[in-house]
């Protein structure tokens, strides 16, 4: 049974597009997030100026909704931010609106730790798949005495838990686990069966997994070779980014697409359309594998049994 967790986030000017801070109890680590227009005031801060992380995000010009990402580390990270604040032409970078800053509470973490944090978040990036990375290298892990490993191996869980609570998704593996016996944490599922779709005219089945409440199709799924819902559906830009970028592949008899890859979708009905080559609703097309319950009737499950329980306890 999974633990609950207490993220803690600090809006340090009020509002919730400002500078802000986030940290988990019992953790040593230390989050600062800060659009760019904020850089100057999250350089005056003192975690700017210790030994960890930082993180630059922008819009990813050449896809839909994609987004660019740089990892780094340095002794003083607000120097490092402060040479990227820089115009291109003053060897700095231009595509970033967002910085991120990973440091520790406790001032523990030195160069080494910081370079093999750096290590594993690009390799953790680019297993994702979620953001195109600007680094030009990555550098393999350094080597670090066991003890030290361990711990910089639980920096990195507990910073892949609070950074999707400031939307930041970039470790976010689209991976899906086994179907796993009903349990609860908070009166909530923490399991998700597989569900299935199929096109039986067309030979098409995919499968999918809600996995940590993202939809994600698994790798090997099938599509529809070709887009028919009409050119100016607001699906047609989506498949044709996952055409492009080695998502969607044909099969080798050419009668189909094929998912090389898990890929994580905003909706179960943004995942049916393109499975289908039109539009879909995802609630009714995707059925529990192996049972005739649709993905609404799963997600609404136990729904009428809670409300019962609340008007018995009025």
């Amino acid at each position: 049974m999974s633990a609950g967790k207490s993220v803690r986030l600090f809006l340090a000017d009020g509002t919730p597009g400002g500078l802000l801070t986030a940290e988990i109890m019992n953790w040593t680590g230390h989050v600062v997030a800060a659009p760019r227009s904020d850089l100057a005031a999250l350089l005056k801060r003192p975690e700017a100026t210790r030994t960890g992380i930082y993180i630059l995000l922008g819009d990813d010009p050449s896809s839909l909704g994609g987004q660019m990402a740089y990892i780094g580390e340095g002794d003083d990270v607000s120097k490092r931010l402060y040479q990227h604040a820089r115009s291109e032409e003053q060897k700095g970078k231009d595509f970033w609106d967002r910085a991120i800053v990973l440091t520790s509470k406790d001032t523990n973490l030195t160069k080494a730790h910081a370079r093999y944090l750096e290590s594993r978040l690009i390799t953790l990036a680019l297993q994702a798949s979620r953001a195109r990375l600007t680094n030009g290298t990555t550098p393999p892990p350094i080597v670090l005495p066991e003890a030290d490993v361990s711990d910089m191996e639980y920096f990195i869980e507990q910073a892949k838990i609070v950074l999707p609570v400031l939307g930041v998704n970039l470790f976010r593996s689209p991976t899906t686990t086994p179907t796993v016996p009903h349990t609860e944490v908070a009166g909530r599922r923490t399991d998700s069966p597989v569900f299935e779709m199929t096109l039986k005219k067309s030979g098409i089945t995919a499968t999918a997994q809600e996995v940590d409440g993202e939809f994600t199709v698994i790798e090997g799924s099938s599509a529809r070779l070709k887009w028919t819902g009409g050119e100016r559906h607001s699906y047609t830009s989506l498949r044709a980014k996952l055409e492009q970028d080695g998502t969607l592949v044909p099969t080798p008899d050419g009668s189909a697409m094929r998912f090389t890859r898990n890929h994580v979708f905003a909706s179960p009905s943004a995942a049916a359309a393109i499975v289908a080559g039109r539009s879909a609703n995802g609630r009714t097309e995707w059925l529990v594998q192996g049972a005739r319950r649709t993905y609404g009737q799963w997600e609404t499950e136990g729904i009428e049994e809670a409300m019962k329980q609340e008007v018995s306890n009025e």
